[in-house]
């Protein structure tokens, strides 16, 4: 099973479990509709559309409302613990999550005691969560942004907020960023890290960097993030092995992105429609 948790904005939107379909153009989950803009429903959004090429494969999505309150994020945590027993889970991806230590932790033993061992993937707030819990190494990739990655360099800072400010420095280049983060053991088994340029690496260093091609306006839309760790997920739950799904992920989401030659107006979802055949081109150009 390929499995999404995370939350949207909209605090009226009640815990939700079920498939993730793409109806004509529009996303849902359980039948219930799910705007497409940012956040989880981008991610999700780039994860069916990616599978249109991939293969078919179901998505099983927890979502809930919150806006930073926490309790969306509360209502997820008690589910999984509750329900994640005796089930075959094949690869999950916690996101946009209200980092909550004890209840990661809780979340983290249901999961290590599956029959299966499935491949664990954090972004955002469960990044985060997993980080202070100091069981970072345990996950099989994590998808920071560089602020993101300044945190898991950072091995005095308990949160976010507490981040020093000279491991901010833009004198603090990424690689340096990531051997801080390995040595201080505050990072998965891989780092996507997103940017203007991406990286992939583990603990004995970068394995891929790619910026090209490249879109100047994507630098600034909101999302884009989203799409590439749901593009990479997709790739993961199909099979492939961490790094080249990594790979892959960055090149088809910068090429969607210059296929949708966007503006500082344009939508993250008028990406997600250029994926499919953004990863066609990646695949086929990767296979030769």
């Amino acid at each position: 099973m390929l499995t999404v948790v995370g939350t949207v904005p909209d605090p009226d939107f009640p815990l939700t479990v079920g498939r993730v379909d793409m109806i004509q153009d529009r996303l849902t989950i359980n039948g219930r509709p799910v705007e497409v803009n940012r956040g989880t429903p981008a991610l999700l959004g780039a994860m069916v559309s990616a599978l249109k090429v991939l293969g078919p494969k179901q998505i099983t999505g927890v979502l809930a409302g919150d806006i930073g309150l926490g309790d969306g994020s509360r209502s997820i945590y008690q589910y999984l613990v509750k329900n994640f027993v005796g089930i075959d889970l094949h690869t999950i991806v916690f996101h946009y999550l209200q980092p909550d230590v004890d209840w990661h932790n809780r979340i983290l033993l249901t999961l290590k005691a599956l029959d299966n061992e499935a491949v664990m993937i954090a972004d955002a707030g469960f990044m985060y969560a997993a980080k202070m819990s100091g069981q970072a190494a345990k996950y099989d990739l994590f998808t920071p942004d560089v602020g993101e990655l300044a945190f898991l360099a950072d091995e005095a800072a308990p949160h976010p907020f507490y981040t020093r400010g000279f491991i901010l420095h833009e004198d603090n280049k990424v690689p340096d960023l990531i051997r801080r983060a390995f040595g201080h053991e505050n990072a998965a088994k891989y780092l996507l890290v997103k940017g203007k340029t991406d990286f992939v690496a583990d603990k004995k260093g970068i394995i891929s960097s790619m910026d090209s091609p490249g879109a100047e306006a994507m630098e600034a839309m909101g999302g884009t993030g989203d799409t590439l760790t749901g593009i990479v997920t997709a790739l993961i739950g199909m099979g492939m092995n961490i790094p080249k799904a990594a790979k892959i992920a960055s090149k088809v989401n910068r090429l969607a992105g210059v296929c949708a030659n966007p503006n500082p107006g344009t939508q993250v979802s008028e990406i997600i429609g250029y994926i499919p055949a953004a990863l066609e081109k990646i695949l086929t150009v990767s296979h030769e």
